[in-house]
């Protein structure tokens, strides 16, 4: 006689119809996951990338032999790999040859210098890297003095078995090129000449990935993350999405980010669905592929989508493919929003994650969401607001910091005892983590950003939260974009600056975008300055690099005080 199955878990009010409280997540392996999708359809394309297409049967097969030439060379299980790359067929591949091998992907910025490669080197304990011809140099000393004892090195024109018919990046035109640099060898002969690999115990609780934080604070750190934890936030994203194996997912953001990693690979591929990759952002070249391969889902921070739809050639393209587009990061313009609503017929699912949680965390329902909200907590993940300083829970209404616990949430930072001790605590008999970010909950339960910990703006003692402001300013007609920034301030302490783009063709100066806030803000939150901008700058996943804006007028301020 066997014990009664436990009743279901009730979902929360506003919870997607038709959806569980929580979900089963795969016990089984990125490699497993591959393997099965090759299986079921061995001939669909898994990647169209400028215009040549990549076969499930094939991905799986040119995994294999990588896979057979990193254990040759030294990677076994639980080894770290470097893997530099802009997007490509082979970054893909390289990803699942890793865990097949038994190792843990170090995806790292593309942009990356080679001090910073030394870190992230020194930081994973990684002997072999998979690297982009064009990026070899920034891993060219490590090879040289022996800190990287090998090197694979993909071309991404290789993957060009066919002429493309519209004009591409010249880094991915450019032909294979002599390699000069030790310990270093193609891409195409390691695999002709690569050993089958062998069989290697991997487990789903077995380390997999070790993606790194932007640092914010001090030293990028890595967080380790297990099949599992990853798989949870995969399978969690695809379900509360809605995406299938007859899907095309638009790859826009940089795979090397977990936004690009999660939304524009793992999640796709875990349903046999077909992802057409771009090797960078391109507006032009999104809104031809949308509508030459049909693309139904596309992930892309707010600020890629107010470029894209702002672009006078998106109109002409037919983009009634679409079903859905998803982000996060930074508040959606209500402008867009309802741009998209209106003439696409399109919601935007704006959700929340982070590195630390794989990704997926939260999410607005599909078509029942609220405007600039996080959303509600996935799949049996526990959110809530409590007193940074105190942890103590604050009620719905109260700004506070947001802790998370949830399956996906990684293990912990890599050989950072005392990041961890600060990020974590328990309660309950459940592990939080501390995100950092300032939140409130409603009475609905959906979650709703202030902004992070250390960027608030203090004012004569009142606090003002950066994207408050942005927000509104986002609403105002002549506005692009906007950033708010802190600028020191001998009387205040610190005063609010608005960094602006306006719209082609808008006609407004300063003293109108401060009368427009004053009419909607209390008056300590109206920016003391606004400063108009040809454009703001932006970092590889698309997000405004606020950060640089606040270094460079805190530096005009103290210029001006000498």
């Amino acid at each position: 006689m066997t014990d009664r199955p436990a009743l279901a878990e009730t979902p929360p009010p506003h919870w997607p119809r038709g959806l569980p409280a929580r979900i089963h997540v795969p016990r089984i392996t990125f490699w497993q996951q591959l393997e099965s999708a090759a299986l079921r359809f061995p001939d669909k394309p898994a990647i169209f990338f400028c215009e040549n297409a990549v076969s499930y049967a094939a991905l799986r097969d040119q995994a294999l032999q990588l896979a057979g030439h990193l254990q040759q060379n030294g990677v076994n299980r639980g080894d770290r790999v470097l893997l530099l790359s802009q997007n490509c067929p082979q970054f893909v591949v390289a990803f699942h040859a890793i865990v097949r091998a038994g190792g843990v992907v170090v995806p790292i910025n593309a942009m990356s210098t080679a001090a910073e490669v030394s870190h992230y080197l020194a930081d994973s304990g990684a002997r072999v890297a998979c690297v982009a011809q064009e990026l070899l140099a920034a891993v060219a000393l490590a090879l040289q003095d022996g800190r990287l004892a090998h090197a694979v090195v993909h071309t991404y024109s290789d993957a060009l078995l066919h002429p493309p018919t519209q004009p591409v990046p010249d880094t991915v035109a450019a032909p294979r090129m002599p390699l000069d640099v030790p310990r270093a060898v193609a891409w195409q002969a390691a695999l002709a000449d690569a050993p089958p690999p062998r069989e290697v115990e991997v487990q789903p609780t077995d380390l997999c990935l070790l993606p790194y934080t932007s640092g914010t604070t001090g030293h990028p750190k890595g967080c380790m993350h297990t099949h599992r934890t990853v798989l949870a936030s995969t399978y969690g994203a695809a379900l509360w999405r809605g995406l299938h194996a007859e899907a095309v997912v638009l790859a826009v953001a940089p795979l090397f980010h977990m936004l690009g990693l999660q939304n524009a690979m793992l999640m796709p591929l875990s349903q046999g669905a077909t992802v057409v990759m771009l090797p960078r952002w391109d507006v032009a070249a999104a809104g031809r592929a949308i509508e030459r391969y049909r693309v139904t889902t596309w992930a892309a921070p707010p600020a890629m989508l107010n470029d894209f739809f702002a672009h006078p050639e998106t109109a002409q393209r037919d983009l009634r493919s679409l079903s859905m587009l998803n982000g996060g990061g930074a508040p959606m313009p209500q402008a867009v929003a309802t741009l998209l609503r209106e003439r696409f017929g399109i919601s935007y699912v704006e959700g929340y994650g982070l590195t630390e949680t794989a990704s997926f965390l939260h999410g607005n329902p599909p078509g029942n969401g609220k405007t600039l909200s996080l959303g509600l907590p996935a799949f049996g993940v526990d959110s809530r607001i409590v007193d940074p300083v105190t942890l103590a829970p604050l009620p719905d209404g109260e700004v506070g910091e947001l802790v998370t616990h949830g399956e996906q949430l990684m293990l912990g930072y890599r050989n950072n005892p005392e990041a961890n001790a600060a990020a974590f605590f328990e309660r309950e008999g459940k592990r939080f983590f501390r995100t950092g970010d300032l939140a409130c909950r409603d009475a609905d339960g959906f979650f709703f950003m202030r902004d992070r910990l250390k960027r608030m703006i203090n004012v004569s003692g009142f606090k003002v939260w950066p994207a408050e402001v942005e927000g509104l300013l986002h609403q105002h007609p002549a506005v692009h974009e906007a950033c708010v920034v802190a600028v020191p301030d001998a009387r205040q302490g610190e005063s609010v600056r608005a960094l602006v783009v306006c719209r082609p063709g808008a006609q407004v100066d300063a003293e109108g975008i401060a009368a427009w806030c004053r009419e909607r803000l209390s008056a300590y939150k109206v920016p003391r300055s606004v400063v108009f901008r040809n454009a703001l700058p932006k970092s590889e996943t698309g997000k405004v690099q606020w950060r640089l804006l606040q270094e460079e007028a805190i530096a005009e301020v103290e210029r001006a005080a000498h």
